[in-house]
């Protein structure tokens, strides 16, 4: 299913190599005020160009609004929206086509779909496809913004390298330091070792992964819903649809199985007159409803599958072992570009669920 959502909904569409990707938008109120060029800064974002540490293939990835806007305002219609695809290099996928690289979907995709199968750089498993969320998390953000909700993501870790950030620090502040590098670190020494350790993985021919944070500031008290369409729920639903993506934790998340009831807990507080919690174990979460504390989700990243070291495989036609070395062009590291999707991802669950409780027309 390409489609996720009950109020803002999100349709994905395209291909890695296919002419285009995109995404249709549904449920933006008509007459909302709708920011066509922070929707390009967040492609902008997510784009490697520049960046000596990312994939060699270069998309422009220049905004292209088909319908549902006009004059800066949503229509009220489905809103659609892509980049063209202009870079892409079908060519280095056909001599492999039958020896499926590992960590792609390739061989369970090719039982699923058959041996014609449109696989060329992914098809539509491919982390290009998350360029429709990327567009569709500006929108989001746009929604949120006026019931005083914002979301900033960063790098957290790469490899083995991980970022000591205030848990109050301003979400200014954060992205600032986090634009100031190339792998969205907002603690710089960090970053710089962060970039340092990518690059040397790159002379290996190899690949690290890593952890990406997104924080949530301003929900209102009560939004979410419980059980199945928790705020943890929602979230952990759709960063699994990021294809890199292979954990999610809230707040302490895996940490929690260690500490005791006591350490755990959150104890509530007067704070300026107002009921305010003094740590953030729970991730803002409690019950599936915001708690008043930031939402804090982290994010596992895998290594990028595409290394240039030879790997075993097998060859479909002949069913025989095979050795295979994968061609194109690939990131080294897919953390710095991940997070600006995972912060639309996380933007995108929230504009549903505030939408969903009545806090969004």
């Amino acid at each position: 299913m390409m489609s996720l959502g009950r109020r803002f909904r999100v349709t994905v569409f395209g291909a890695s190599h296919a002419p285009e990707v995109g995404a249709v938008v549904e449920g933006v109120p008509a007459q909302f005020p709708v920011d066509v060029a922070a929707i390009q800064a967040a492609l902008d974002r997510r784009r490697p160009l520049g960046r000596r540490l990312g994939t060699q293939r270069h998309e422009a990835d220049r905004l292209v609004v088909d319908s549902g806007i006009d004059g800066g305002r949503a229509t009220g219609a489905a809103i659609r929206l892509h980049v063209a695809n202009t870079d892409a290099r079908s060519r280095d996928y056909q001599r492999i086509r039958d020896t499926p690289r590992p960590g792609h979907a390739d061989y369970p995709a090719r039982v699923r779909y058959g041996a014609d199968a449109d696989l060329a750089g992914g098809g539509i498993f491919s982390g290009r496809m998350t360029v429709g969320l990327v567009a569709a998390g500006a929108i989001a953000s746009g929604l949120l913004a006026p019931i005083g909700v914002e979301v900033v993501g960063f790098a957290r870790s790469v490899g083995g390298e991980t970022a000591t950030v205030s848990p109050d620090m301003a979400f200014s502040a954060l992205r600032e330091l986090r634009d100031g590098n190339e792998v969205g670190c907002p603690d710089p020494p960090v970053a710089d070792r962060m970039e340092r350790l990518i690059a040397e993985v790159r002379r290996q021919g190899d690949s690290v992964g890593g952890t990406v944070e997104v924080r949530a500031r301003g929900l209102p008290v009560g939004m979410g819903e419980p059980f199945f369409d928790s705020i943890e729920s929602v979230v952990a639903h759709l960063a699994f649809s990021v294809p890199a993506v292979k954990g999610v934790e809230f707040g302490a998340g895996f940490a929690a199985s260690r500490m005791s009831g006591s350490e755990h807990n959150d104890p509530y507080e007067i704070r300026e007159g107002r009921v305010a919690l003094a740590s953030n174990h729970a991730g803002g979460v409690l019950g599936g409803l915001a708690d008043g504390a930031d939402l804090v989700a982290r994010f596992a990243v895998k290594p990028t599958s595409s290394i240039a070291k030879e790997q075993a495989t097998v060859d479909l036609v002949r069913m025989k072992p095979a050795r295979i070395v994968v061609p194109g062009r690939h990131d080294p590291c897919i953390v710095p570009r991940a997070v600006p999707v995972l912060e639309a991802i996380v933007a995108i669950a929230l504009a549903d669920l505030a939408m969903v409780g009545g806090y969004l027309g």
